[in-house]
């Protein structure tokens, strides 16, 4: 077995001729000018997407955190709202939720609100 590995290792290889077969040119061996393009359209537009989507999962996340934000003021105002007026029901406007008083609405600045895209 080791004089077999021995004899792979030294039989030589042979060499590649430098030039290419008969009938083939350079321009039918290689991808040339346009597939360099479209190889960098490809990678910059899959750049630009990345950053698109990264940008967007951001805004996600944050709007996420300021509706759970919003909803644990709302909340917090409603006990405290309780504890302080025990007679006040929902009606009362010192308990409503902030985000359903006019001009605070999502519709209100143009923002649609998550989920609505």
């Amino acid at each position: 077995m080791h004089s077999l590995l021995l004899a792979l290792a030294t039989t030589p290889a042979p060499t590649p001729t430098p030039s290419l077969r008969p009938g083939l040119s350079q321009d039918q061996v290689t991808p040339g000018l346009l597939g360099f393009l479209l190889t960098a359209f490809i990678v910059v537009l899959t750049a630009l997407l990345i950053v698109d989507m990264v940008r967007r999962i951001r805004r996600v996340r944050y709007r996420a955190q300021v509706e759970e934000e919003r909803a644990a003021a709302a909340e917090a105002a409603s006990v405290e709202g309780d504890d302080k007026t025990p007679g006040a029901g929902p009606g009362d406007p010192g308990t409503q939720d902030p985000a359903a008083q006019p001009g605070t609405r999502p519709e209100a600045n143009g923002d649609a609100g998550p989920g609505s895209r």
